[in-house]
């Protein structure tokens, strides 16, 4: 069935704390997508930021980002105070987030919180609930803090492995702290479960990413040491990346450590499998992040400075996602099956039925047989404008090259190249069209989301201003996609 949404990930949403949120500007959006007849709504990974403020690198797979939770819903919940919010500083600019200050001052806000909670109770149920993942995730915050920050596998010998004295023996001095950030999961899993049953009655469905690595300073990697491919003094043997391209001499070093597909197969992906049921109670699609890495993936030397010398291995493939399709047979899933691509890639994303992505701003750099190009796809895709990877449409037109951007303008036959290419994506074949929020408010350079590959203080970071709503015209956009049959079901 034909459908449409838009990218725009809740840090991006205005708030006057420093980050977008799960409170009324989030409520604010849903009603805007109904208004303007999209079905959905895609996130970034709603985890933990991480190296690099990146979601993607997040030190669980399965908390929430604490960022997120409102500080307003609090004040309203009587566990917090406005003078208390108010009396921190937020940032100075209100299109960017400002991670330093969140790391500063959004636990110190929080604690107020937990010390007026008395709802035990529920908290208690809560973690019966999650007993899978929250009790190693809160100790395992809670020892960082204790280590002053260090990551896991450079704290003493018998926390570092485990040893089961050693952890009763944090569990119980570290009782208070480790009830704290269960507290902080309770809080974003309420608000964000409130969000998305709004969204649900709006007839608004999440679209969100489950990436395929997780760090090395994780909880994840800390409480499942033997799914992943350490030596004896857990240190990865190899980490993950890509090879080199023509964008990239060195490669990409991502650093994450590599699974031991072998032994997931054995025990029939267990580990994997109870993540993704973790990713479909939250998200109503999951995207799949790096799709290609099931059929082979690129492992570099641990400790290498670049990613020149990898080599390609190869990926559990069919056996795994056969599995993933009998666990979870009504979650819609999409593979994010880009970049460097091979026939056992093509071949693995056919077999699965998952659709692929094709992505508008790869279309016009070659000629009139590129794969992404509209008239070349299948309808078991999904069509963006661009990605949170990508440049916003005004950016790209800009940047691309002259030959570039005459192609795709001559494509778009449009007098507006960026209401063009939207366009475009909205008549495709497509079964699903999904378009940024930066490229329906035609912004630029400086909305960009992220630039791959590369650590810097924009990245993630950007946010749209108070008023972003009223410069767009939901009828509009609610026009176009009843033009092209993609209006969600209930306003037919």
């Amino acid at each position: 069935m034909r459908a449409s949404g838009i990218l725009m990930h809740i840090t991006s949403l205005p708030s006057p704390y420093g980050v977008g949120t799960l409170g009324k500007e989030s409520y604010k959006f849903i009603d805007f997508l109904k208004e303007a007849g999209q079905k959905y709504w895609q996130i970034l990974p709603l985890t933990p930021t991480g190296y690099g403020d990146s979601p993607y690198q997040s030190c669980s797979t399965y908390a929430g980002n604490h960022y997120l939770i409102d500080l307003d819903t609090l004040v309203e919940d009587g566990l917090l105070k406005t003078e208390e919010i108010t009396g921190y500083h937020w940032g100075e600019n209100p299109n960017r987030v400002d991670f330093g200050l969140l790391y500063e001052n959004r636990l110190s806000v929080l604690r107020r919180a937990f010390d007026r909670f008395a709802d035990w109770e529920k908290l208690d149920a809560f973690g019966r609930e999650n007993s899978n993942w929250l009790p190693d995730f809160s100790l395992f915050m809670a020892l960082k803090n204790q280590n002053g920050g260090k990551p896991w596998f450079q704290w003493e010998e018998g926390l570092k492995r485990r040893e089961p004295e050693a952890i009763w023996q944090a569990r119980k001095a570290l009782k208070e702290e480790i009830k704290f950030y269960q507290f902080l999961q309770y809080l974003f899993h309420t608000q964000w479960q409130a969000v998305r049953d709004y969204a649900h009655s709006k007839g608004v469905f999440i679209i969100g990413d489950v990436p395929i690595y997780v760090p090395y300073d994780s909880a994840d990697v800390w409480s499942n040491a033997e799914w992943f491919w350490l030596d004896e003094d857990l240190q990865p043997v190899a980490v993950a990346g890509c090879p080199p391209d023509d964008f990239n001499a060195d490669g990409q070093l991502w650093g994450n450590p590599l699974y031991l597909w072998d032994l997931h197969k054995k025990d029939g992906y267990s580990w994997w499998l109870q993540r993704l049921k973790g990713a479909a109670n939250r998200y109503d699609m999951i995207r799949i992040d790096h799709f290609r890495g099931f059929a082979g993936y690129y492992a570099v030397p641990f400790g290498a400075e670049h990613a020149r010398n990898g080599q390609w291995l190869k990926g559990p493939g069919m056996d795994f996602i056969g599995k993933i399709k009998s666990a979870l047979p009504d979650t819609p899933m999409i593979a994010e099956d880009l970049g460097f691509l091979t026939e056992d890639v093509h071949k693995l994303r056919q077999d699965s039925g998952y659709p692929g992505m094709k992505v508008l701003e790869f279309a016009f750099d070659a000629d009139s047989n590129n794969e992404y190009l509209p008239h070349t796809y299948e309808k078991n895709t999904v069509c963006y404008t661009g990605t949170h990877d990508n440049m916003p449409l005004k950016q790209w037109f800009a940047e691309s090259g002259e030959k570039t951007a005459a192609f795709a303008k001559k494509y778009v036959s449009a007098s507006d190249p960026i209401w063009g290419m939207i366009r475009l994506c909205m008549s495709s074949v497509s079964e699903l069209a999904v378009v940024q929020m930066q490229d329906y408010l035609a912004l630029g350079a400086d909305a960009r989301m992220n630039f791959p590959g590369t650590r810097s203080s924009d990245n993630w970071t950007w946010r749209a201003d108070k008023t972003y709503l009223d410069r767009l015209s939901a009828e509009t956009i609610r026009e176009l996609t009843a033009t092209y049959g993609r209006l969600a079901e209930d306003l037919q």
